[in-house]
Order: C-alpha cells, then structure tokens, then sequence
C-alpha cells in the first residue's frame, strides 16, 4: 500500500461560492468517484494518482478521485496494487457514488466518463 499519509493531498478540486458562477453555461465534463477510506479504496487511489491529469483528495473518512473527460480502471492494475483479486463488482460497490456515467466495458476495464458524446459509442 502507498505511503502517502491521510492528511496529504493534491490541489484541492472544491470551489468555494465566490468562485462558482451559476449563469456559467460551460460544461466541465468533470468526472469522478467519492469513496469511504478503505483498504479497496486506497488502492483504487494509489491507482489513480499515478495519472498525472487526476486529482486524488485524501479525507478523514474518505477518499475522493476527479478528473476530466474520462477515468479509465483496470481490474488487474488495481489488483496488483491491493495484492488480492479486485473484480469489477467490488470495484463498483466502492465507488457507489460517483458523477458522470459508469460503463463496464469488460471483466477488467471500468470507464468513467465525463463526456457525454464520448459514451455514446458504449449504450
């Protein structure tokens, strides 16, 4: 398991208010999971963090992963990193809250996309 201690994190991805404007027509195709701290959950982050363009948030009881366009997991990567067998049922039952759509494009691979064009091609 990683090293990287809990209060460590990247950029922060909240806005506070007074950045947030809602006449903003632009959309962000944002996307991203929130997670409970578990064993399961930070080796999907150590996972994740190791993509440059990802910004894992480290909480005291969760962890939360964002990025844009699209976030590719690999069952048998994550697997590796954990050290026992994460199958892609697991994996959706740990990351349960999410945004943008979730396509399981085989045994191995889940997609999140932020890009709603971009998932047509799998529905």
């Amino acid at each position: 398991m990683s090293d990287q201690s809990r209060g460590e994190q990247h950029d922060n991805i909240f806005k506070s208010m007074k950045d947030i404007s809602l006449d903003s027509r632009e959309i962000s195709h944002q996307c991203g999971v929130t997670m409970n701290d578990s064993v399961e959950a930070r080796a999907i982050a150590e996972y994740m963090d190791e993509n440059p363009e990802v910004t894992v948030t480290y909480m005291p009881a969760m962890i939360r992963i964002d990025g844009v366009g699209k976030l590719i997991f690999k069952m048998e990567d994550i697997s590796e990193i954990l050290g026992k067998e994460m199958n892609a049922e697991t994996f959706e039952v740990n990351t349960s809250t999410h945004y943008g759509r979730m396509v399981r494009v085989d045994d191995d691979t889940v997609i999140l996309f932020g890009d709603m064009d971009e998932v047509m091609q799998y529905i």
